[in-house]
């Protein structure tokens, strides 16, 4: 995270505690990030003088701020657009839980900017400090070509980044799958081999981020029950995790990990895309 060199803060004029904002200060007071604060907004909307208020009082704190109103089809879009104009490594914004029932009906907005933004975006749930706390890195080891690796690095890379930040406590977990008798490798047979696969393949994240065995969790289940019982029982203040970014009929059936914990997680949630879909969706954007 300390590459990043430009946040885009999304600033939600009817949410007063505007915590994406708070931690936003939080990483730009370490990482010197000059902050883009953004109203989705049609210009009849005209939230200047709270742009200019907070703009003002970030100035005095010494951050660098600029600031933009601007609307396009959706608030998803409207993010995008200014993160690729404005050249934003990280996309923070406050999660905003949508009823079951319009689930059922329309993704929900915050799921769209997970799918379709190119960098990694930073939903925040609480306003709980991050100081001391555990911040737990979720990762599916049981796809092991290259490119989940370098995802792998990836999520384990920022959260350790995080932990150093609040002084907390780095924790890796990846679920893997029951034992079948009939599964053809016969490290699938049994849940011993199985763990024991995983746990090599996290050896390398213990090694290079000095994790101790305690704080790396290989258990049995789904991810997206695993990923928020976890999280609940470390009282982590950030989850990493990663995304597909699935879309069309896969994305609707069976939505993403990511996705599916998203309110389920009392954590705030920091979303890493693959390489390849991160060049595919920038391709898209370009046309």
């Amino acid at each position: 995270m300390q590459a990043i060199r430009s946040i885009l803060v999304v600033i939600q004029p009817d949410l007063p505690d505007q915590l994406a904002l708070k931690r936003a200060r939080l990483i730009a007071s370490v990482t010197q990030s000059h902050l883009h604060l953004l109203v989705c907004a049609e210009a009849s909307e005209d939230q200047g003088p709270l742009l200019a208020e907070l703009s003002e009082q970030l100035r005095a704190e010494g951050f660098s701020v600029s600031t933009e109103q601007a609307w396009l089809e959706s608030p998803h879009q409207t993010v995008i657009a200014a993160q690729q104009s404005e050249g934003c490594s990280l996309v923070i914004k406050q999660h905003r839980r949508d009823s079951i029932l319009k689930k059922a009906f329309l993704t929900p907005e915050d799921w769209k900017l997970l799918r379709y933004c190119p960098c990694p975006v930073l939903m925040v749930k609480s306003d709980a400090p991050w100081s001391g706390r555990n911040i737990l890195a979720a990762v599916d080891v049981g796809n092991s070509d290259s490119e989940h690796q370098t995802l792998h690095a990836g999520i384990v890379g920022h959260a350790h980044d995080i932990a150093r930040l609040c002084q907390g406590q780095l924790h890796v977990l990846s679920a893997h799958p029951s034992p079948m008798l009939s599964a053809a490798d016969p490290t699938f047979q049994l849940k011993e081999s199985i763990e024991q696969r995983y746990r090599e393949a996290c050896r390398k994240f213990q090694e290079d981020y000095e994790i101790e065995d305690r704080c790396l969790h290989i258990e049995e289940g789904p991810a997206d029950v695993l990923i928020p019982k976890v999280a609940h029982q470390l009282n982590a203040a950030v989850t990493v995790i990663g995304t597909v970014a699935r879309t069309g009929l896969a994305g609707a059936l069976m939505g993403n990990t990511a996705e599916v914990v998203l309110d389920s997680l009392e954590s705030d949630v920091l979303v890493l895309k693959p390489e390849d879909i991160i060049q595919h969706l920038e391709t898209l954007l370009q046309r």
